[in-house]
């Protein structure tokens, strides 16, 4: 194999595939990226068996073949390369020789033909949405999944389409996400539960184009992200999904309506004497036009007010500052609406249509 591609092409495309090599693994073929030139185009592929991804190199070949190569030894030889043209040859013996300027490497690599493809996956049910749209979405749920291997659906976010409405749900035990958006188009009914972590690491590499489509297949056990030249595959968890609407009254007695950034900014501010893992919580207390939001901790003390607009009855509520900021932080919207009912009952921030819901356990304190 011969093959050539300038560096900075090289290097974003080991950086996207490189997502999906392990960092431990008793499989040393999955340490690898494989530098696939038999079909016509440069493919860089990397792939755990639960997660892979695949992506087309702009280059030139002028030997076909393949190699594996051992992919952090890889990324740093190229990182670490002058900017220019990258020759790579590959001998019969999987001999790698990497080179650029007067830089050589040569490399030891493995027999393409043990690595293990990304599987296929069949294309009968999809559906498509702009990258700005999943990027959003991403970002606007992901951070209430879990790591909980005792759990795995909380590692997950659920997707649900119904006709034209994508709904993307995700929860941790101790608050809810909830995205809804409308689709260009109808499609058949779905339900499937998509891993956190594939979810996170294709966020990273979608370009967030408005007018660029990701189109998702999938089938009971795999989906299939393909946007670009990249296809993302990863197996979904299996499982009955939580009951979420039962979870989320349209109750409340207390409304606010406060202005994002201003709420932002104080809970940033309590949070400042908040250490990491410190479960004390941060005190709202809501009387008529006004919030007071206050601290108490080992480090110190704050407290501040800000004008919000009030329905209903005064409250006293404790909660963990960072799951708050989570929500607020990734809300677009000037103003925020917050509803409560007791000060032992979770709270809900919603728009009014209902695009966005995030709930949130309180926490108990002492005064």
């Amino acid at each position: 194999m011969k093959i050539s591609a300038e560096k900075t092409d090289l290097m974003s495309r080991i950086n996207a595939v490189l997502k999906a090599v392990p960092v431990r693994t008793s499989f040393p073929i999955m340490e690898c990226i494989l530098v696939d030139a038999t079909q016509g185009a440069i493919t860089l592929t990397a792939n755990d068996s639960e997660f892979g991804i695949e992506t087309v190199l702009d280059g030139t070949i002028e030997e076909p073949g393949m190699v594996a190569i051992e992919a952090r030894i890889f990324s740093d030889i190229v990182r670490n390369l002058p900017d220019d043209r990258v020759v790579i040859t590959v001998d019969s013996a999987n001999l790698a020789v990497i080179r650029c300027g007067e830089s050589v490497f040569n490399i030891a690599g493995r027999d393409a033909y043990d690595f293990v493809r990304l599987p296929e996956v069949a294309r009968n049910r999809m559906i498509r949405l702009s990258q700005f749209s999943l990027k959003e979405i991403i970002r606007q749920t992901i951070f209430s999944t879990a790591d909980n291997e005792n759990n795995l659906l909380m590692s997950g976010e659920y997707f649900e389409v119904t006709g034209n409405v994508l709904r993307v749900i995700s929860l941790d035990g101790q608050r809810i996400s909830i995205r809804k958006i409308e689709l260009k188009e109808a499609y058949e009914d779905a339900k499937i539960v998509i891993p956190g972590r594939a979810l996170n690491e294709i966020s990273k590499i979608l370009g967030g184009g408005v007018d660029d489509d990701v189109s998702v297949y999938f089938t009971d056990n795999l989906v299939l992200f393909e946007f670009g030249d990249t296809k993302v595959v990863t197996r979904l968890i299996d499982g009955e999904y939580f009951q979420v609407d039962r979870m989320i009254s349209g109750d409340y007695s207390t409304k606010i309506k406060a202005n994002k950034r201003s709420l932002q900014e104080c809970i940033e501010r309590a949070s400042l004497l908040v250490r990491e893992g410190d479960r004390r919580p941060v005190i709202i207390n809501i009387t008529e036009d006004r919030m007071e939001i206050s601290i108490k901790s080992a480090l110190g003390s704050m407290n501040e007010k800000i004008g919000v607009e009030k329905e209903g009855r005064d409250l006293m509520i404790g909660f963990n500052p960072r799951f708050v900021l989570d929500a607020v932080r990734v809300v677009d919207d000037e103003e925020v609406s917050i509803y409560f009912t007791t000060a032992r009952a979770p709270f809900i921030m919603k728009n009014d249509d209902e695009s966005y819901i995030y709930l949130i356990l309180p926490i108990s304190f002492n005064m």
